[in-house]
């Protein structure tokens, strides 16, 4: 029977990550603003975040993705369809999958970028294995990739301190073993969220002028208190929530995956859903929040380290800027 015509799951066949070398501690922001590395870790969590010098945020997806085929057997004509989740695109057009296609040589594949700030992995990977379970298409690559150090406000305290610059992706295929894969996902959206976090100048509403620039439009914005309590409240009930729908228990679930933004948030959501920090992946004292890069350079890191094992139940939560937040299900099927 042909593929299409049964049932399958998307499964995460093959990881890749890539960190830029330049690391900014927490020294270097009691150096530039008015803050100390006590505050920043009892706040934040964050000891130390990356900076890509040269190069754009297709080239970390690039460099993830071609680390993703080194260390699997894919080759790059074989990729069917690249997503890309980010933000802090090359430009507005052409998209960051059309870039990274050119620099992997997938020449067969098509492919989009999607912009869903801090939730950005989790829509494109549901966009993808959506297109996995359709039966068009047998490999399809999921990255998560933002230069978020280009679109922050280095005199902005509270602001300055949490982003950093990370690529990191997965490959996507089919198993007709409905015991692994992805299985279940809940996602949302609120606009009325949009005044509380997001960049103000550049896009077709505010294009680039003196006025936008003079006034510091092209940076992030964030109300930090406001988001805060959103955050928390988002994250941790779609968390329980997907768990509660497929009847899983604390002691299903291997790992919480959470998206880095703050260890407040992180670890409220894991007390939502009654685990304990040993199943929480933890990655964001190394690299802060890097918006759509979090949760795979997560799984990608853990699997490495031999800490990942086939049928493992992972619960992928994220909130970001829109509102935008949700939680995937999934059961690992990586030997």
């Amino acid at each position: 029977m042909p593929l299409q015509n049964k049932k399958v799951n998307a499964a995460i066949t093959a990881v890749g990550m890539y960190a830029p070398d330049k690391i900014l501690d927490n020294k270097y922001f009691e150096s530039i603003v008015e803050t100390n590395n006590e505050w920043i870790i009892s706040r934040t969590g964050i000891k130390e975040r990356r900076m890509m010098e040269n190069g754009a945020t297709s080239d970390m997806a690039a460099f993830a993705v071609q680390d993703l085929m080194k260390n699997s057997r894919l080759k790059p004509e074989e990729i069917d369809v690249i997503i890309v989740a980010t933000v802090t695109p090359d430009m507005f057009f052409p998209a960051c999958a059309c870039l990274v296609q050119d620099k992997i040589g997938a020449k067969n594949a098509w492919g989009f970028d999607l912009s869903a700030a801090c939730s950005g992995f989790l829509f494109a990977l549901e966009t993808g294995s959506k297109l996995i379970e359709s039966g068009a298409y047998k490999k399809v690559i999921v990255v998560g990739s933002d230069k978020m150090t280009a679109i922050t406000d280095y005199t902005d305290r509270n602001n300055c301190i949490l982003f950093g610059d990370l690529a990191s992706a997965v490959l996507l295929e089919p198993t007709e073993d409905l015991n692994y894969g992805i299985k279940d996902s809940l996602l949302y959206v609120d606009g009325t969220g949009k005044d509380n976090l997001y960049m103000k100048g550049g896009g077709s509403l505010r294009p680039a002028s003196h006025e936008t620039v003079d006034n510091k439009w092209h940076y992030i914005y964030q109300d930090g208190k406001v988001v805060f309590k959103v955050a928390v409240k988002g994250m941790a009930d779609v968390s329980y929530d997907i768990m509660k729908k497929n009847n899983l228990t604390s002691d299903d679930v291997a790992y919480l995956v959470p998206h880095q933004a703050n260890m407040r948030i992180i670890d409220a959501t894991a007390e939502r859903m009654g685990i304990t920090k040993e199943k929480v992946m933890i990655n964001i004292d190394r690299y802060g929040n890097t918006t759509a890069a979090t949760i795979p350079s997560c799984i990608t890191e853990y699997y490495r380290n031999g800490k990942l094992k086939k049928g493992d139940n992972l619960i992928l939560a994220a909130f970001g800027a829109g509102y935008t937040w949700g939680a995937i299900y999934l059961t690992w099927s990586i030997d």
